[in-house]
Order: C-alpha cells, then sequence, then structure tokens
C-alpha cells in the first residue's frame, strides 16, 4: 500500500486545524505557541509532500526557511513569556494588559 499526496494533504490540513483551535479557544501563552508550532509544522508537511510528489526540491529548501523563522519565534517568545511570568506570576494571556492604554 503506498500512501498517496491526498493522505499528507489530509494529515496536514487535521494537523492545522488542531493548531488553529488551539490558539483560538486556550488562554495560556505556552499553549498557544505550541499551537503556532503545529500550525508551521502542518505547513511543512504540505510542502515537503508536494515537493516529494513533484520532482521540485524547492518545496524542502523553503522547509529550512520556516523551520529557523519558527526557532526565532521560539526564541523571542520564551523570553517575553518568561518576562510576562516575572512580572505577573501567571502566563494567562487576559491577566497580561501591559500593551493595553
Amino acid at each position: 500500500m503506498t500512501v498517496g499526496l491526498n493522505w499528507y494533504l489530509g494529515l496536514s490540513a487535521f494537523l492545522f486545524a488542531i493548531g488553529v483551535a488551539g490558539v483560538l479557544t486556550r488562554r495560556n501563552a505556552l499553549v498557544i505557541f505550541m499551537s503556532i508550532e503545529l500550525m508551521l509544522n502542518a505547513a511543512n508537511l504540505t510542502l515537503v509532500a508536494y515537493s516529494r510528489f513533484l520532482p521540485d526540491i524547492a518545496g524542502q529548501v523553503f522547509v529550512f526557511f520556516v523551520m529557523a523563522v519558527a526557532a526565532a519565534e521560539v526564541a523571542v517568545g520564551l523570553a517575553i513569556i518568561v518576562a510576562i511570568f516575572r512580572h505577573h506570576g501567571s502566563v494567562d494571556i487576559d491577566k497580561v494588559n501591559l500593551m493595553k492604554w
């Protein structure tokens, strides 16, 4: 049995939907970051699947750029979350009002 492109795209769409649900429903900043990472990895899976089934290496190369952006997002995001936790004692985004007037 071979796994076709539709299976990869379906799995990617499922993972992306879980990520969107996590971002929209959760209040914990760490869970929101994990959901964003899940969405980025779903996009990476789509790029790799298309790159595999269409003989073009551009999708796999673009995955490395997405992974670099994800790593930078984690580094900056976790630093912000640690600073918020030290200031407020919680990472609940409803309790953080630093950007409000």
